[in-house]
């Protein structure tokens, strides 16, 4: 664990705050990509462009600057863009529960990661906190869509799989280069390698790149406001905070993205989400009460 996580201070209170909020704002996305009627890669390549001019803002008002990128930024930005495009193609090719259960997956890969290479401490209760987290997770997402077999599952059990994968690699990396680069920092160069790499692929797929409608663009500009806040806040807690305790509380993006989808599109909360929900919320505070360290005798 960090040291920060290790004080058991103030700040690293502030930090998980921080990352709570910022995982509720990121909950927002599915609504917005629904909203923005361009094509699944289009739209992640429009997230990042729109955000780029307030990084570079934020990024240019701190110390460092906007710097030069390494490889480890290069890689989040990679990393970022291939988890945005597998899972909205995921989607469109298996089921929407299937999908969202495999990329729900990214809190094992992170912990196992944690714990493999980067040697950091995981107690039994977190590894108990993973399982409630990623079961409650998957448990309201098979309760919100079930026996819709999709066009192309294989492949796109495959991609979403795949998904956890890149997201895991991106949570990673940005820990790593928080340690010497500031949050807007690795926020701008990762949206900046990423960009580019979304656009290839929305090409590459044929995909319609421009929104249709006024309300379309107005949901792509919200989504780069929201990569900024959300996801930057989440950057930010990255450099204070466990790669692990991190990647389970974000799992609270799917329960307020089903609260915004039952309020915003009538999608009613059954009785499956709502248990599901409960299950990844306990998830997340015992991920908090194990993270936090144990009292030094006198």
């Amino acid at each position: 664990m960090t040291d920060l996580a290790q004080a058991g201070s103030p700040a690293r209170r502030t930090a998980l705050i921080v990352l709570l909020a910022g995982a509720c704002i990121i909950g927002l996305a599915p609504i917005l990509v629904r909203l923005a009627d361009a094509g699944p890669a289009a739209v992640g390549m429009w997230r990042m462009l729109f955000a780029l001019p307030l990084l570079a803002l934020l990024t240019r008002r701190g110390s460092g600057g906007i710097g030069a990128p390494n490889w480890i930024l290069v890689l989040a930005g990679a990393a970022f863009a291939l988890d945005l495009a597998f899972w909205h193609y995921g989607i469109a090719l298996t089921s929407v529960a299937k999908a969202t259960v495999l990329s729900n997956l990214t809190p094992v890969i992170v912990t196992g990661v944690a714990w493999l290479v980067f040697r950091e401490r995981i107690r039994p209760l977190f590894l108990a906190a993973v399982v409630l987290a990623v079961g409650g997770a998957s448990f309201m997402s098979l309760a919100r869509d079930p026996g819709l077999p999709g066009v192309n599952p294989p492949l796109g059990d495959a991609l979403s799989a795949m998904t956890a994968v890149w997201y895991a690699l991106y949570f990673l990396a940005v820990q790593r280069a928080r340690a010497t680069s500031g949050a807007a920092q690795v926020m701008f160069w990762s949206s900046l390698t990423a960009a580019p790499l979304l656009l290839v692929a929305a090409l590459t797929l044929g995909e319609r790149l421009l929104p249709a409608t006024i309300g379309g663009w107005a949901a792509c500009v919200g989504l780069g406001v929201m990569h900024v806040t959300g996801q930057g806040a989440i950057a930010w807690a990255l450099g204070r905070l466990p790669a692990s305790l991190t990647s389970i509380v974000v799992l609270v993006q799917p329960v307020v993205a089903g609260i915004l989808g039952w309020i915003l599109f009538a999608e009613v909360l059954g009785p499956g989400q709502v248990a599901g929900a409960i299950i990844a919320l306990t998830g997340v505070i015992l991920a908090q009460a194990a993270a936090r360290p144990k009292t030094a005798p006198a």
